[in-house]
């Protein structure tokens, strides 16, 4: 009979034991290609969103990221793409107060992370088909889809590399503020109420190795429930969210690692 240990780790389903593990498993993504194109928007529109006590920044700045992860060292060298939706919050909570990122959503092309990011670390992930992005006369496309019909379509181009000050401004600007937040929701059984409600934390470290600054621009395709019917909602409300001015967008590689002994996923409050 299947006897559950409190000290090993496990996901659905559990009855076959504890997640397998290898001596060459860690939390480093070797290879990892990125653009990233934040935007300006309406602050009460976003805000809509955010589940209390999250509040919209100082700036209501909505970032989209599309990433190429390769050379995933937990999932033995393979790899996936994802595309995630943040907004710039603050963490209000009773013991604690952090000023970061909430992730509204984030897409990814493969089951394995999506399970885990959505169990242990309470990341809003759900599937779409996201294909390796182009280079075409220097710009740099994207589109991810699910059922086959577009969701957004995102491009960044006029590049060029950043300038000294652009540099030392962008780190001021996010300084303290390297905080990765979700919402970790399951409901009830049926579907009705919930069984786990909580804010989390989940931090990583991204060094980069290349990096160039452009314009970017974001197409989301409007879906009805025929189209897209598990996820026509999501994409819809976003967009929904007015572009009121594009900020500097990015192209970047380098490598990520989403274990930091200091500083695990957690729950915050």
């Amino acid at each position: 009979m299947f006897k559950f240990d409190a000290q090993a780790s496990y996901m659905m389903p559990a009855h076959f034991g504890p997640r397998p593990t290898s001596a060459k498993s860690s939390g480093w993504y070797r290879d990892v290609t990125l653009m990233v194109v934040p935007f300006l928007t309406d602050r009460e529109k976003l805000g809509a969103y955010l589940p209390e006590p999250y509040e919209v920044a100082e700036d209501a700045v909505v970032t989209v990221t599309y990433a190429r992860n390769k050379q995933v060292d937990w999932l033995a060298g393979h790899g996936y793409n994802l595309l995630g939706v943040s907004a710039a919050v603050v963490f209000k909570g009773e013991k604690e107060t952090l000023t970061g990122s909430y992730t509204l959503v984030m897409w990814e092309n493969l089951a394995d992370p999506i399970l885990t990011g959505r169990e242990l670390q309470g990341i809003p992930k759900i599937y779409a088909e996201i294909d390796d992005h182009t280079e075409n006369d220097g710009q740099w496309r994207v589109q991810a889809r699910h059922f086959s019909h577009p969701i957004i379509d995102m491009s960044v181009e006029g590049l060029r590399d950043p300038s000294e000050a652009e540099i030392v401004a962008y780190l001021q600007a996010n300084q303290g503020k390297d905080n990765p937040m979700g919402w970790r929701y399951f409901p009830g059984i049926s579907g009705f109420g919930h069984s786990i409600m909580e804010p989390t934390t989940f931090p990583s470290e991204t060094t980069l190795a290349a990096v160039q600054v452009g314009r970017g621009t974001l197409d989301w395709h409007h879906l009805t429930w025929e189209q897209n019917p598990t996820q026509c909602h999501i994409v819809n409300a976003l967009a929904d969210l007015p572009v009121l001015s594009y900020l500097p967008a990015m192209v970047a590689k380098g490598s990520t690692n989403l274990i930091l002994p200091d500083r695990l996923p957690r729950a915050i409050g």
